[in-house]
């Protein structure tokens, strides 16, 4: 029970906000984009494949870089995804599915080099990578950020948790 007549239940007063902190930057922010697909190698060729620039900006204090631009591959973020599987404690969300034409006979590139196709794994790609950024036990994972700023992804990393100091 409150003492000075007041409910124990009392809204607390909200500041009012000012034009300055509506057009402020906010706070903390983490924003990351797909763009940019770029496929390589020859039509029919074995080596052929698509890759995509992940663009970073943010104003986190666990990431030293704030912005960044690096070109993955769908092999790449099987990678992190199977990374923060097997060294994190969070629920990590499933990657866009293997491409849909893969089931047609006598296809030899299973759909994958086609625009839609590869429009639609672009946006899979963003919303998976958004997702996982955006969990706080993930931002702290040596392979996050290994992924969103480094150009080579060093495979024999030893994983571990980011030390901010």
């Amino acid at each position: 029970m409150s003492t000075n007549n007041q409910p124990a239940t009392a809204r607390i007063q909200a500041k009012k906000q000012t034009l300055e902190d509506a057009y402020s930057p906010p706070a903390n922010f983490l924003e990351i984009d797909i763009t940019d697909p770029q496929t390589h190698g020859l039509p029919k060729s074995k080596g052929r494949y698509t890759d995509y620039a992940v663009k970073m900006k943010t104003n986190l204090p666990v990431f030293k870089v704030k912005e960044s631009t690096v070109r993955r591959r769908y092999s790449d973020f099987e990678w992190l995804r199977n990374e923060l599987e097997r060294d994190s404690k969070i629920v990590v969300p499933p990657l866009p599915g293997k491409a849909w034409k893969r089931q047609l006979p006598f296809r030899s590139d299973e759909g994958i080099f086609e625009d839609e196709f590869i429009e639609d794994r672009r946006k899979g790609l963003e919303q998976f990578i958004n997702r996982v950024a955006g969990h706080p036990l993930a931002q702290n994972e040596k392979c996050l950020h290994m992924f969103l700023q480094e150009t080579n992804i060093d495979k024999n990393y030893v994983p571990g948790k980011i030390r901010t100091t």
